[in-house]
């Protein structure tokens, strides 16, 4: 399939994305607690979808990016963090992953892979 480059390109940018966020408390010196907590835990989610998406491609991978890049995105809101460098980190992040699995999805359902073996 000629997208699947496109696919695997979005999957290493959602596993450095996820990388950035698991670190980003210490980067960027976020208060210990619940934000450290959230960045972490979000950081790890998207990273390991983004190596399970490595390893075999699964459309439901995609669509739970989606919820977790939509989920760091409203974080702030949710747990209260809002005005602080750790919003901008978390929404810029959210902003990026919902973005890059709503354009998997959407090269995935214009280009669908084959399930039979190709000649």
């Amino acid at each position: 399939m000629e997208n699947w480059t496109n696919a695997k390109l979005c999957d290493v940018a959602n596993l450095i994305l996820g990388a950035i966020l698991l670190f980003s408390p210490w980067i960027f010196e976020f208060d210990a607690g619940k934000v450290t907590q959230n960045a972490a835990i979000t950081g790890i989610v998207i990273a390991v979808l983004a190596i399970a998406a490595l390893a075999a491609f699964a459309v439901w991978e995609e669509w739970l990016n989606l919820i977790v890049g939509l989920w760091a995105l409203v974080s702030p809101w949710v747990l209260g963090f809002q005005g602080t460098t750790a919003m901008k980190v978390h929404v810029t992040i959210g902003i990026l992953v919902a973005v890059l699995a709503a354009i998997e999805l959407w090269i995935m359902s214009h280009h669908p892979p084959r399930l039979t073996a190709s000649r």
